[in-house]
This record gives C-alpha cells, structure tokens and sequence, in this order.
C-alpha cells in the first residue's frame, strides 16, 4: 500500500483523509462524511496506520474534462480539487455505486 498526503480511505462509513504524511508518522482527518469535512485530527505511527486502514477502500481521485477549442475536442486532466469539491463528487460516486449494487 502506497500512502499519500490527501489520499482519502473510506473503511465502513468512517472516511480518513491523510492529511500530513511524515517520515515516522501519519497524521489523519477521521470524518462520518467528507463531504461536510466535519470530523478529528488524529496522528498514528506509519504502521499503525496501515493496521487502521486494513480492509478500507482508496477513494480514486476525480478525472476532470477541459474543452481545448470550440470543435468539442476534451483532454482530461488528473486535478487536484478542494476538500469540499472533492468530498462532494466522491460522495456522489459511492452513491451511484451503491446503488448500482
């Protein structure tokens, strides 16, 4: 497992967001919904860390389409959203997956 700052990993209905990744340390935002960015500052040791996250699911990151001229020619374009924006799309995609299952 590969961990990155601003990664957000959803175990049960708990999401957490790293939101500081140290060299001995991780530091996280423990939420019930990202997309309200309501929740507790937490700091575990980098293993400890991987034991919390066993069994969660990476949240992917959110593809953006930009039209690059008027012939409707898009580029996508990996983007870094704001917390709010991001917590909102993917909130709305586990939404439709669920659903779908």
């Amino acid at each position: 497992m590969k961990l990155e700052q601003g990664q957000i990993w959803k175990k049960g209905e708990v999401y957490y967001r790293i939101v500081e990744w140290a060299r001995m340390h991780i530091e996280y935002k423990q939420m019930k919904d990202p997309a309200t960015k309501e929740g507790t500052f937490h700091q575990l040791s980098k293993k400890e860390f991987c034991r919390l996250l066993k069994g969660a699911e990476l949240i992917p990151h959110i593809k953006s389409t930009t039209i690059l001229d008027e012939n409707d020619q898009f580029e996508e374009d990996d983007l870094l959203l704001s917390d709010e924006e991001a917590a909102f799309a993917m909130k709305s995609e586990i939404e439709a997956q669920e659903s779908i299952h």
